[in-house]
């Protein structure tokens, strides 16, 4: 699994050999099954996850005690609480495994220690997770501004890898729409695609 890892990074620079070895040691692999939570919220999150298959799901509790989707993480990204783990403040937020998830983990404290010995490092992941931040901020924000109707519909033509195995409620809750509506869209999708003999 640190393979993957590695060659992610690779895609955005090359990393000498002994460079590789040193980073896939401090990475630890690890499994979680579907529903469980990798951060439970209301502590500091002290941990980066890379995730190698599954995803994650980000949610807050609003004040009616309502699960809030934030963002939903397919693999080939980084995942913490990003300001939590900078500041080492408590974060209300989860993160949770949607579905069976790998990933490879590293705590705070020994990612320090890598950056420390590479120091090119801290620069590539920083800019890697704040890239990714923006870019998952301006397509959640692009669903918003669309017509209820038209979310799901956009979301499932940008990310038919999550939209097919995130479960209905967690996908309404992401797109900010109702469950029924999510629904019933669903079943006009595997109607139009039974009828062009599509199979998802």
């Amino acid at each position: 699994m640190s393979n993957q890892l590695i060659s992610f990074l690779q895609l955005y620079r090359p990393i000498r050999e002994a460079d590789q070895e040193l980073i896939s040691a401090e990475f630890e692999y690890k499994t979680f099954p579907e529903g469980s939570y990798l951060f439970e919220g209301m502590k500091v999150c002290s941990e980066l996850f890379f995730i190698c298959d599954g995803i994650l799901r980000i949610l807050a509790h609003q004040a009616a005690g309502k699960e809030l989707t934030r963002y939903l993480l397919p693999a080939d990204q980084f995942c913490t609480l990003l300001n939590s783990f900078n500041h080492e403040v408590p974060a209300p937020e989860q993160i949770q495994a949607v579905c069976n998830v790998q990933v490879l983990v590293i705590s705070k404290k020994n990612l320090i220690s890598l950056y420390k010995r590479l120091p090119y490092l801290k620069v590539l992941i920083d800019e890697i997770i704040q890239q990714s931040l923006m870019e998952k901020n301006q397509i959640r924000n692009a669903y918003l501004e669309m017509e209820p109707s038209l979310r799901y519909e956009e979301f499932i033509n940008d990310q038919p890898d999550i939209a097919l195995r995130v479960p209905l409620n967690d996908v309404a809750s992401y797109l900010g729409v109702s469950p029924q509506l999510i629904n019933r869209l669903r079943k006009q999708v595997d109607e139009q695609a039974s009828d062009q003999g599509i199979e998802f």
